[in-house]
């Protein structure tokens, strides 16, 4: 085997996301693993470089992994002939003027969505990246979860018949910052900032509708912000400039219709923080990040209303786990971890690779026709991205 070493500048790792999901969980992961194998006699070796502007922080996440290389340059960093990708997971508001700069500098990119605050930069990105002939991915990373994989098995395979709706629930309680220390950085509350709800999450269900049941044709949303008032990192009061809460309905390619509440202002009564039921003609099924339950037409009881009697079925009983149906031994990856394996071989071996900053331009394209929505109060087309 020969050993072969990336260099990749991780922008944004002293973030929540960026730290767990992508440096610890996705690089440093491939790292114990052994790097990553190519298949051609061939091993990736990941070589992160940190990059942020708190430098403590930067220093002690280092020290903290035995890392020998971080800088607050990110010029420097971009500089640099033998880094090959840059990575980014800063605040979104950061993401576009950083990501310019990686593409001038000739490498490949790696970005976390929403890929910019507004359309027309995120399509500028793209055209960007494909006229300097540089690989590009976007993070889309529920796709590879296994409850989502356990879904998009079942409608490969035809299990629905035809797709009739999805019904999408997610979110949980996000402390005010007063009494209990917020779950979520205080910019996502901000809008100024590039916060909020829809900013953050209609990009994740863009993509989940489009790679599952078909692209997004229309939307018509609510976005609103539940709780006013918050405390930041600091125990500073604050007022929420951000939509904390979305209630969207969208239009499917082919006439199936999904409504996804997200919201950060309720508290949770599902098996998982978000779920997904799926009604066909044929038979319908409820995953969430991990699991994946289904009920078949054939074993489809039959309810009957009657608010007079107490219910004596348990609806949850009727419906049977869906198998992870690995190899003896395995079982499903880290979904970060799966898409950035998916991305190096894109980069190093040009294997296709569909989710790249178009892919991503498309997520903020939602965000922006469900923001425009709620304030206009009616339903929008959402056309078809070229570049």
């Amino acid at each position: 085997m020969t050993r072969r070493t990336v260099r990749i500048a991780m922008n944004g790792v002293t973030g929540r996301m960026g730290y767990r999901q992508h440096l610890v969980r996705s690089v440093l992961a491939l790292r114990e693993q052994g790097g990553l194998d190519l298949g051609d006699g061939t091993v990736l070796w990941p070589e992160p470089v940190l990059v942020g502007r708190r430098e403590d922080a930067l220093r002690e996440i280092a020290g903290r992994h035995g890392l020998t290389e971080w800088s607050t340059d990110l010029d420097a960093v971009l500089a640099d002939d033998t880094v090959d990708v840059y990575f980014d997971a800063q605040i979104t508001s950061a993401r576009v003027e950083a990501v310019r700069k990686a593409v001038a500098a000739g490498k490949h990119l790696y970005v976390e969505k929403p890929t910019a605050t507004s359309l027309d930069a995120a399509l500028e990105l793209a055209r960007l990246a494909r006229d300097a002939g540089v690989k590009h991915g976007v993070v889309q990373d529920k796709i590879f979860l296994p409850g989502l994989l356990k879904l998009k098995r079942l409608v490969d395979g035809g299990f629905f018949g035809e797709i009739l709706s999805v019904r999408g629930e997610f979110g949980y309680w996000v402390f005010e910052g007063d009494w209990q220390e917020a779950q979520r950085p205080s910019w996502n509350y901000r809008a100024e900032d590039g916060g909020g709800i829809v900013t953050d999450m209609f990009p994740h269900w863009e993509y989940v509708l489009h790679e599952l049941f078909g692209r997004v044709t229309s939307v018509q949303a609510l976005a609103t912000t539940h709780v006013p008032r918050r405390w930041d990192e600091n125990g500073k009061p604050y007022s929420a400039t951000a939509d904390d809460a979305a209630y969207g309905v969208f239009q499917l390619e082919g006439g199936a219709v999904a409504q996804i509440n997200s919201s950060w202002a309720v508290r949770v009564h599902r098996d998982e923080l978000v779920e997904f039921q799926v009604d066909g003609t044929h038979g319908s099924a409820v995953a969430g990040l991990r699991n994946c339950r289904v009920q078949h037409r054939s074993a489809t009881p039959k309810p009957v209303w009657n608010p007079d009697l107490p219910v004596t079925e348990a609806f949850r009983d009727q419906w049977q786990e869906v198998p992870d149906n690995l190899a003896p031994g395995a079982g499903f990856d880290n979904g970060f971890k799966a898409q950035w394996e998916l991305f190096l071989r894109h980069v190093f071996l040009d294997e296709p690779y569909t989710w790249d900053l178009l892919a991503g331009a498309r997520g903020v394209q939602l965000a922006e026709l469900g923001l425009r929505s709620s304030a206009e109060g009616r339903r929008l087309d959402v056309p078809e991205l070229t570049l």
